[in-house]
């Protein structure tokens, strides 16, 4: 945190370079993010790039991360369920307007907890572009190396480096359990129709409406399934979330076994004739994810 000489807080961001890679994350972050604007993506004020250490200036967001609010050391104030919802909402909304509406067609690429700041009101902000990649209107999909953070990668770019909006799709849709379920990363769901308060965050103690819940449980299997065809856009999530959309029935989440890096789902069935479920099933929707590093 600093303060500029007109009393504004800002958010200074220091960063040594050493190799070229971080360089290019350095300049990549700063090109993208200076071209867009949108209440749910932190605002870049300014750089420096003089000397051995280069700085970015940020507006300061003062309430921390989501992390830190669901699973910090620390924990800050606890989440309410209108908090919960508003956060992914948000977060929603910003992924929709860097994929799908301003000038520059943006992927992310390292959507989670940590970079969702929260502001005093609890709005959400993603933050960190040092990843984020530029789309070629020209493309249907990048082939580029791996980079991001293990257990919110989606198994078609963890395996064969094919990166498109799904990727990022399925980063929410992660993002999405976790703020639900208060679970990291590696899930067990059960039966969460049947029995919703089984899969909600217990910190909560039942206060929150369990057709709300399951909603949102299964709006995040949609944007995980492992086929990237069948998960909706970003915008079809927002509309999803406003009760402006149709919610279709998930299929099954990919596991994956990362000795053989192979993608496969529960009972053999294929990506591209997955087996389908649905959260009145009887059967127990499940969810394996890489372990985070």
């Amino acid at each position: 945190m600093g303060i500029l000489q007109n009393g504004e807080a800002v958010a200074v961001k220091r960063l040594f370079y050493n190799t070229t890679q971080w360089v290019d994350h350095f300049f990549n972050e700063v090109n993208l993010i200076s071209e867009i604007h949108h209440k749910n993506l932190v605002k870049l004020l300014g750089c420096s790039i003089t000397g051995p250490e280069s700085l970015l200036v940020y507006e300061f967001i003062p309430n921390q991360s989501l992390n830190d609010h669901l699973f910090g050391r620390n924990k800050a104030q606890l989440l309410s369920w209108e908090a919960r919802y508003n956060i992914i909402l948000g977060t929603a909304e910003g992924l929709a307007y860097l994929h799908e509406e301003s000038k520059l067609r943006i992927i992310h690429r390292d959507i989670k907890l940590s970079n969702v700041l929260l502001e005093d009101d609890f709005t959400p902000k993603i933050a960190d572009f040092g990843l984020a990649r530029l789309f070629p209107e020209d493309k249907t999909h990048i082939s580029t190396a791996i980079a991001g953070t293990l257990g919110y990668m989606a198994p078609e770019y963890v395996v064969r480096g094919k990166l498109t909006e799904k990727a990022d799709v399925y980063s929410f849709g992660v993002l999405v359990i976790e703020v639900v379920s208060g679970k990291k990363k590696q899930f067990i769901l059960p039966k969460f129709t049947l029995y919703p308060t089984n899969a909600v965050d217990s910190t909560l103690e039942g206060k929150f409406p369990e057709e709300a819940a399951n909603i949102l449980l299964q709006i995040g299997l949609l944007c995980v399934q492992a086929s990237a065809e069948l998960r909706p856009s970003m915008s079809v999530v927002v509309k999803m979330l406003k009760g402006n959309h149709d919610i279709s029935q998930p299929t099954q989440p990919p596991f994956i076994n990362s000795g053989s890096a192979e993608i496969s789902q529960k009972s053999g069935t294929s990506s591209s004739q997955p087996e389908s479920h649905t959260l009145s099933s009887r059967n127990t929707i499940t969810e394996s994810f890489i372990e985070p590093r």
